[in-house]
């Protein structure tokens, strides 16, 4: 008699469960185990790229605009409805879960711009990459040191970025660099963000790139780019951050719009980090009712039932903080916390510590074949790895945490 497989997904807790809310839980599932899931299992192992096909279906099923206003053709939701679908994407592949962000672009255009770009940024018919990061300014972003001459007309950048995923298939870049001249004593000045619009499959002008050959996170490419002469007209450095006739400048503009509104990134990759561990869960409680050793299951061993109880109690109390950070950032507040990063930085720290924990562990569940490609436990194991990294990792989550809870003495 076939055993039965469990779905360790507890309901959306009664606080916060609508109809309408299970209803999006169920269809992004639905999409992920059906149609994400085996594509992920045939590409990821040859380093495939996302195919256009599925990337079209999400766009029709509204993925790429679910915090996008439905004026915008967008379906209007909140934080938490975009980490409900980004838990059940990850479930099936992370980047697929990944590429949903891209359309947040649109987002940090003037007016003017978002009026033409966010229909189609809904309809992920424009996406785009983000280049902050530099050979020597990861986390340290006052490090910058890729600089945006004024010329006639705009603006020519110089410099090199890394990690700059998606950046071939973008519509634009989003390039963070440094304005010239600046105060060097003043290591938070002259940072500014500018947009470079581009055609997909090409780079602009006076930019070029080479992937990164990396361990997971396959599906789309990661680039290391250089910009020589990359000329960006003057609406491309973006509005809010243009001095203005008259005014005085805030050379910590451009520094404080790239460090903030971090929140819903990290909400997002706490999702992403739930579903990869989710994914493990779930494909070990059906591999330990069908191995079996000496006679019997390995499931009816106490060791291995310890293991998937503690892997599935690690899961769900990450998943709960993370619909408590959702829930607060849709209403405009963040709980007790001191500072809106504070809890954002605390769900991603766990959310991403756990998603290596479990990972690993499912990946010893599952014994030899956990270390081969013909099961989907590497990819989770891989692209959990990651999610310590980006959005900032485990080491600036704490500090970000530790100075909402024990503000840094001023130096004397």
């Amino acid at each position: 008699m076939p055993r039965q497989i469990v779905d360790p997904r507890p309901p959306i807790p009664a606080p916060y469960r609508s109809d309408e809310r299970v209803a999006i839980q169920e269809m992004a599932r639905d999409f992920a185990m059906n149609k994400v899931l085996p594509v992920a299992n045939e590409l990821d192992p040859e380093h495939g790229m996302i195919p256009d096909s599925l990337r079209k279906e999400m766009g029709e099923l509204g993925f790429f605009g679910i915090t996008i206003p439905e004026r915008y053709d967008g379906l209007g939701l909140g934080v938490f409805e975009y980490a409900l679908i980004t838990e059940e994407l990850a479930r099936a592949w992370m980047s697929v879960a990944s590429i949903i962000a891209r359309s947040a672009l649109a987002a940090g255009l003037d007016p003017g711009q978002r009026e033409r770009y966010y229909p189609l940024a809904a309809r992920g018919e424009w996406l785009g990459s983000f280049a902050m990061s530099e050979p020597d300014a990861g986390s340290d972003i006052a490090s910058i040191r890729t600089r945006a001459d004024k010329v006639d007309g705009g603006w020519v950048l110089n410099g090199q970025k890394m990690w700059c995923t998606f950046a071939d298939q973008s519509n634009a870049i989003l390039v963070v660099a440094r304005i010239t001249p600046y105060d060097p004593d003043k290591r938070h000045s002259g940072i500014r963000r500018f947009i470079v619009h581009k055609e997909p499959g090409e780079f602009p002008e006076g930019c070029s790139g080479n992937p990164i050959r990396k361990i997971g996170y396959h599906g789309w490419n990661t680039f290391d780019l250089s910009f020589n002469d990359c000329f960006v007209p003057d609406d491309g450095l973006i509005g809010h951050e243009r001095q203005q006739a008259g005014e005085e400048r805030d050379e910590k503009a451009g520094f404080l719009a790239a460090a903030r509104g971090m929140t819903t990134p990290r909400i997002h990759t706490a999702a992403r980090s739930i579903g990869l561990a989710r994914g493990a869960l779930e494909d070990s409680i059906a591999y330990v009712q069908e191995r079996e050793q000496f006679g019997r299951p390995i499931g009816d061993f106490q060791v291995t039932r310890f293991k998937i109880a503690k892997m599935a109690a690690e899961i769900e109390s990450c998943r709960a903080l993370m619909y408590q950070v959702a829930a607060n950032a849709d209403l405009g507040g963040y709980g007790n916390s001191t500072s809106p990063d504070m809890e954002g930085a605390m769900v991603k720290y766990l959310a991403s510590e756990m998603a290596e924990r479990v990972t690993s562990e499912a990946l010893q569940i599952h014994g030899g074949a956990g270390y081969t490609t013909d099961f989907p436990i590497e990819r989770y194991w891989r692209d959990a790895r990651l999610t310590k990294i980006f959005e900032g990792t485990s080491e600036i989550m704490l500090r970000l945490v530790s100075d909402c809870l024990l503000p840094p003495t001023p130096l004397r």
